[in-house]
């Protein structure tokens, strides 16, 4: 068989689907359960556990167009870097702020 560059591609891709590395994979789905127990654990508290928000404590009602509207890459901001009387959460990995930025648009009204 002689080998042209066609054979090469065809040879490359297969390779890649083999061994895992793939261009064309699906991304990750979000692990919402995992995010909302993290949620209830360390958000819950301040946030309310309908994520709702607190008056008393005048969090955002994460329900509400004003943070629904908000773009992934400000939570990702506000989760990890904290805001106002919000501590930082530098411990998340990303994948883990990912996963919250899903479960906090699964709470939409």
């Amino acid at each position: 068989m002689q080998t042209t560059m066609k054979n090469l591609g065809v040879i490359r891709l297969a390779a890649m689907v083999l061994t895992g590395t793939c261009l064309f994979s699906l991304p990750a789905k979000a692990d919402v359960a995992e995010a909302a127990a993290t949620f209830k654990a360390k958000c819950a508290a301040c946030h309310g556990a309908d994520g709702k928000g607190k008056e008393s404590m005048k969090t955002p009602d994460f329900t509400s167009a004003g943070v629904q509207n908000k773009s992934d890459a400000d939570l990702s901001t506000i989760i990890t870097n904290g805001k106002g009387k919000m501590p930082a959460y530098k411990s998340l990995t990303p994948d883990q702020v990912k996963d919250m930025i899903a479960f906090i648009r699964s709470l939409k009204k």
